[in-house]
């Protein structure tokens, strides 16, 4: 029966279990001598050596076992005499539940660029580096109900569908049922969508946020955690048309209510992360020093992956205002040698060169950077009693710039509306939004986080393709 059988996750940290029969299924990882196994089954990176006695099993099963190969195997756990693991099983019975052409499979056991294992999404899941990634996703998944739940805070789903624009930046991706053959349009070229499905526009959401407020108003303390889309056209290693936001909305907080929240957060889940797949990081920390190694000296990371993660742990965050960070990089060394290259003056959205630069070099913590140009930030966010200012994080963490954005919101709906206003955010379709600054409107804050984001800071990892199965960008959408 299938259910007998044993993760090998649970045989490699079990010795009381020597001696006794066991069942294992999984895939062959490699097959030398026709006598050794290496077998996983997914719930580990760890492999389990296989003993077949020779002779004792046919040729043609022995000719079927190849990498790739699902086998089942029955037999005796016993110590191990070789080198690299402590137990091996040594098989009484070995049923093969699915070949493999070793010709044809894509994945030997060599090592396989990135960029190669990306054309191979569906596959590359079965390699070391692509196991451990998504072991970790799930671990920081799981952090991020935990985190929340043991606060008191309520999980809202909110639209993947919407006729709103949480961003203002107009990246959406159109949802339709207009036949596109035959589009309807009104005499002056515009389209009919009155004659759509919903009866109006509508795309895919940017952003839970809003109504993530609307609950916030209700129930005190929220979160979402679902899929966002941005149809921005950035080829990067950064950018992503699909991918995961973690979104708070909070009550009664104010702008340092949030950093203390996020500071909090973000130390949770990486901490988590430590805890429960060591094994995971260390080997993805091997990874990149070995990935590194044929790269300049300049170009490696200064941190190891496991310095990195305690970097962020074990240090409490500086915080500074955005004015304070401009005159820091006016005066930096690396400013007047002119060795940024994107400007540095009051006013500019800040560089992914420029945040790293006060995380690594200057302040050698993470950094949180509040009150920025309102002009460059969201409509929906406080505006400060100096009017030129809004009361906006971002958090900065080594080797990636910023990984949280997230603000006070602004609560006086006359504010508000001003602020729409100038920034051309078409009120008559926000109402429903207003509504919340009409009736009993309080103090509250909110961040956002990309999970992939979060993702790629925790496992080393240099592109966000990397950390999420089946990536969507701009003219790929595979699988």
């Amino acid at each position: 029966m299938f259910n007998q059988r044993v993760k090998i996750k649970n045989l490699l940290s079990n010795s009381e279990l020597l001696g006794s029969s066991q069942t294992v299924m999984g895939w062959v990882r490699t097959f030398r001598n026709n006598q050794f196994i290496a077998l996983n089954d997914g719930s580990t990176i760890q492999n389990l050596q296989i003993v077949l006695e020779l002779g004792k099993f046919t040729d043609n099963i022995i000719k079927n076992i190849n990498t790739g190969t699902s086998i089942k195997v029955s037999g005796e756990l016993i110590v191990s005499l070789g080198k690299g693991q402590s137990v091996e099983l040594k098989a009484h019975t070995l049923e093969i539940l699915g070949t493999c052409d070793a010709e044809k499979f894509p994945l030997q056991p060599k090592k396989h660029s990135l960029d190669f294992l990306r054309s191979i999404a569906h596959l590359r899941l079965r390699t070391n580096t692509f196991a451990s990634v998504f072991k970790i996703k799930h671990t920081l998944a799981m952090a991020v109900h935990n985190f929340f739940n043991e606060r008191g805070f309520s999980y809202i789903q909110t639209p993947i569908i919407t006729g709103n624009d949480c961003e203002g930046a107009g990246e959406m991706f159109c949802v339709t049922t207009l036949p596109l053959q035959n589009i309807p349009k009104f005499v002056n070229g515009d389209i009919d969508f009155e004659a759509d499905f919903f009866g109006k526009k509508t795309g895919l959401t940017v952003s839970g946020q809003l109504n993530g407020e609307l609950a916030a108003m209700s129930l005190s303390e929220i979160y979402t955690f679902g899929p966002t889309f941005r149809a921005e056209n950035s080829n990067t290693t950064r950018h992503l048309a699909e991918f995961w936001m973690i979104e708070p909305e909070m009550a009664f907080y104010d702008l340092e209510d949030n950093m203390n929240l996020a500071e909090d957060f973000i130390k949770f889940v990486i901490n988590a992360a430590l805890k429960q797949n060591p094994d995971d990081i260390n080997f993805l920390s091997q990874r990149l020093i070995d990935e590194e190694s044929a790269l300049p000296k300049d170009d490696r990371s200064e941190l190891s992956l496991l310095d990195k993660l305690r970097f962020v742990t074990e240090n409490k965050f500086e915080r500074i205002t955005y004015s304070d960070a401009i005159e820091i990089l006016l005066n930096s060394a690396h400013y007047k040698k002119k060795k940024f290259k994107y400007d540095v003056s009051w006013g500019i959205d800040l560089q992914s060169e420029h945040e790293r630069y006060l995380v690594e070099k200057h302040f050698k913590k993470p950094v949180i950077v509040t009150n920025y140009p309102e002009n460059i930030k969201a409509f929906y966010m406080r505006l400060n009693d100096d009017q030129k200012t809004v009361a906006a994080m971002d958090i900065l963490a080594p080797g990636i710039g910023e990984i949280v954005g997230g603000s006070q919101r602004e609560e006086r709906l006359d504010v508000l509306v001003d602020r729409m206003e100038k920034m051309h955010v078409p009120k008559h379709e926000l109402e429903w939004y207003l509504d919340t600054r009409r009736f009993g409107s309080v103090p509250h804050a909110g961040f956002g986080l990309g999970f992939e984001r979060l993702t790629q800071f925790v496992t080393g990892m240099n592109n966000i393709r990397d950390v999420i199965a089946f990536p969507r960008t701009p003219k790929n959408c595979e699988f």
